[in-house]
């Protein structure tokens, strides 16, 4: 496997933890954070954070672009020396990432980025995870950021990099990314297959409509399997189905009760405002993690829980 080293300084890190095999740390950086998961969902944020108010005046956060990714997922957050800008670990990681051979797919630094890029473009971690995650929170002037991705027969790897000043602590952070995607294996859901599993077994398990971690936002990846959902729908009018939202045991029970329900009745409304399904013929119903089909103590259960089911009426 390729290595590429910036400079590897050994101090008190977290227990477990490690470097990851691509990239190492920046020289006498410290690992205060460390998850890997053997397969999980990841947004990577390919630009700039606009922010704007909901209806009750809540602040809401919009990455301009962004990617949705599926694999191996491994978080490493490491504390760097006080004396050390933010711009000299910056470089060192795009150097790195240029020599071994990674694309650069977005790079920013400072009001490139938006007002507060790493409260939002890890919200979704500091709602689930919290813990060290609320540390992005960073001033303006201190912020730079870079993703990569590396082409590999294997599976790509997709890389980001967030160095920052915490607005909680007096030294530079780094949240250092990486996703492994796995080659697609499966084909395609279509209306034809659909239906055979709605005659045999009154249900049919959906695994292509994508949502941010902790959100309700059908992504615009989910496009081809919507599209069948509604060809199914509109070839047969007498069909009715309840879309039924399903998520893993991450957070407490009425969290996934209010998070299924959310991202049921969002598909819904796809269905019938993008893609003229009959409003009739859909109800929204949202069960949380009530109703697994694996164990949630593994990540492969978890990422197998996390669905939308349609179900006949």
């Amino acid at each position: 496997m390729l290595t590429t080293s910036i400079a590897f300084a050994q101090g008190e890190d977290v227990e477990g933890s490690k470097d990851h095999p691509l990239i190492s740390r920046f020289a006498d950086s410290t690992i205060v954070y460390y998850d890997v998961e053997q397969f999980d969902e990841y947004i990577l944020a390919l630009g700039k954070v606009e922010w704007e108010r909901d209806e009750d005046y809540k602040r809401v956060f919009n990455l301009t672009k962004s990617k949705q990714l599926e694999g191996k997922v491994t978080r490493i957050q490491y504390d760097a020396p006080e004396d050390r800008s933010t711009l000299e670990i910056y470089r060192n990681y795009e150097s790195a990432l240029k020599r071994a051979g990674f694309e650069i797919l977005f790079a920013g630094a400072r009001e490139e980025l938006g007002k507060d890029f790493g409260e939002a473009a890890y919200n979704a971690m500091r709602n689930v995870r919290g813990d060290y995650f609320h540390y992005l929170d960073s001033y303006v002037e201190h912020q730079r950021y870079i993703a990569a991705k590396l082409s590999r027969p294997e599976g790509d790897v997709y890389i980001s990099i967030f160095v920052s000043i915490s607005m909680h602590k007096r030294n530079p952070v780094i949240q250092a990314d990486f996703v492994e995607v796995k080659p697609m294996e499966e084909g395609l859901v279509t209306a034809d297959t659909m239906m055979e599993d709605m005659t045999r077994t009154g249900r049919v398990v959906i695994y292509g409509i994508y949502f941010d971690t902790g959100r309700a936002d059908v992504k615009p990846e989910s496009e081809p399997v919507l599209k069948e959902i509604a060809k199914l729908l509109q070839q047969n009018s007498e069909l009715k189905l309840y879309i039924v939202g399903h998520t893993d045991n991450v957070g407490d029970l009425a969290y996934n009760m209010k998070l299924s329900q959310n991202r049921a009745d969002a598909v819904v409304k796809t269905l019938v405002s993008k893609y003229g399904v009959d409003t009739k013929q859909l109800k929204a119903y949202g069960v949380g993690f009530l109703a697994p089909v694996s164990s949630n103590k593994t990540e492969e259960g978890r990422a197998k829980n996390r669905r939308v089911e349609l179900v006949e009426q």
